[in-house]
């Protein structure tokens, strides 16, 4: 979980590899209205994020069923972390960084519909749970899923 391009696409990949589960960007599950607004840099609000969140929870649910799933989703707010884990045991792992950092990453993407002057609206939202396992962003993906792995097994 985190804001846009603090990586949560490629680490999810990368984890999948080590953890060999699949794994799945809630990007994908979007309804293409919440797309066209993103594109014209109009925020998300709560009611449009709800049809998705309760989507993803039963994915997760499915997911859950066969083994278990990565999720590449920013969940932002406990509101929404509380309906992606309705009847779920979801492990949320907050990729966290510097704003800067951020932006640099978002103004080289390519082929993206989230543009960066929707960046602070993520940051205004974002609600840091204390449960989550935190990581910075400000290393090697590497060191990133090796973290992260060994924070999964020591929680086990």
């Amino acid at each position: 979980m985190g804001v846009c391009s603090c990586g949560k696409t490629t680490i999810s990949r990368e984890l999948s590899k080590a953890l060999d589960i699949p794994c799945y960007d809630a990007d994908d599950f979007h309804s293409k209205d919440n797309i066209g607004k993103m594109k014209k840099c109009i925020p998300l609000e709560d009611s449009d994020r709800k049809p998705w969140l309760d989507l993803l929870s039963k994915k997760i649910k499915e997911w859950d069923d066969k083994g278990g799933a990565i999720l590449a989703c920013s969940a932002l707010k406990e509101s929404y972390r509380k309906i992606l884990n309705k009847n779920n045991n979801v492990l949320f792992i907050l990729l966290h960084g510097k704003k800067s950092l951020i932006t640099e990453r978002m103004l080289m993407r390519e082929d993206h519909y989230m543009p960066v002057e929707l960046l602070d609206s993520q940051f205004d939202i974002l609600e840091i749970p204390e449960y989550a396992i935190k990581i910075p962003i400000d290393q090697s993906i590497e060191k990133i899923v090796l973290t992260i792995v060994n924070e999964i097994q020591n929680r086990s």
